[in-house]
């Protein structure tokens, strides 16, 4: 007995019975396809909305790479991170390793100032000697005495007006052209200061600290002096000289505590190392040159009394 289906009454479209909707992956059939189960018009429940679809906008740019060097990895370049030790005996001896660094760095310093103490005075108390040193320090660019030398120039001048020495030894550099660090030291003593001219001589191969020492005691003879520099630098040209073989003491000029003057006084420690090397091996100077005479002829009286001839 068949049924008659009455107007109006065919299923319902995503039925099983429908054939143009039916089958498995068939449009609008499964569980929340549109159009079936709860996602069915008039149900109340809204329809989930469609996922956004990504737009391609075609390959991405290739990447820039750096040029390898033949037989070299990138890995290679990297430098090592520093790692403390992991064990109490390792970081043990780091630390005694640090220690002895710091005690070795410092060394030649502390033999520097131990060395030469209670040899440092002022004008004022500088004892007697035959004949003062004075280091150069440098030319302004119109070639007359730098600051710090013209300090040195006056304390030198200085001493000699006051009868604490007869004769004064200007050493300097004299390595290039246009360059005559003894010259200007001469000039200046005798044109601003008043000291006669044939009481001042001048060594023109006093490249630096140890040159300046060995020439003074090889080449001009000096056994005693005083050496005038600034307080900083008057420690090691003591040390020198006194390695030299002259009996010296210092004569240490006074300055302002600038950022020059603590940069000179840093430099002096890094100085010290060559210091400690030239006063254990003695090194012969840069120029040693035969005897010079001068020198011994002021202190013998013999250019005095010419002066007093004349």
């Amino acid at each position: 007995m068949t049924t008659e289906r009455a107007p109006g009454s065919d299923p319902a479209p995503g039925s099983a019975s429908a054939s143009p909707a039916s089958g498995a992956g068939a449009p609008g059939s499964g569980a929340g396809a549109p159009g079936s189960g709860s996602g069915t018009p008039g149900s109340g429940v809204p329809a989930p909305a469609p996922a956004p679809t990504a737009a391609v906008s075609g390959p991405p740019p290739p990447r820039r790479r750096l040029p390898r060097l033949p037989g070299l990895r990138p890995s290679r370049l990297r430098l090592p991170r520093p790692r403390l030790p992991r064990t109490v005996r390792g970081r043990r001896l780091a630390v005694q390793l640090c220690m002895a660094a710091a005690v070795l760095a410092t060394l030649p310093s502390a033999w520097v100032y131990t060395s030469t103490e209670g040899r440092v005075r002022t004008v004022e108390n500088a004892p007697h000697a035959p004949v003062a040193v004075v280091f150069g320090a440098g030319l302004r660019a119109d070639g007359e005495p730098s600051g710090w030398l013209a300090h040195r120039l006056d304390a030198a001048a200085e001493l000699y007006h006051d009868g604490r020495v007869r004769a004064l030894l200007v050493t300097g550099d004299n390595s290039r052209e246009g360059y005559n660090e003894p010259e200007a030291m001469r000039r200046y003593l005798v044109a601003e200061r008043g000291v006669p001219a044939a009481h001042v001589v001048a060594d023109y191969a006093g490249f630096n600290t140890w040159n300046s020492c060995a020439r003074a005691h090889d080449v001009f003879g000096v056994t005693r002096a005083l050496l005038v520099s600034q307080e900083f630098h008057v420690r090691r040209a003591l040390a020198l000289c006194e390695a030299a073989g002259i009996e010296a003491w210092g004569v240490g000029v006074h300055e302002w505590r600038s950022p020059l003057w603590i940069y000179s006084g840093l430099r002096e420690m890094a100085a010290s190392f060559t210091a400690a090397w030239d006063a254990a091996f003695t090194p012969e100077p840069q120029f040693d040159g035969p005897p010079e005479s001068g020198l011994r002829e002021i202190l013998d009286g013999g250019a005095e009394g010419a002066d007093e001839a004349g």
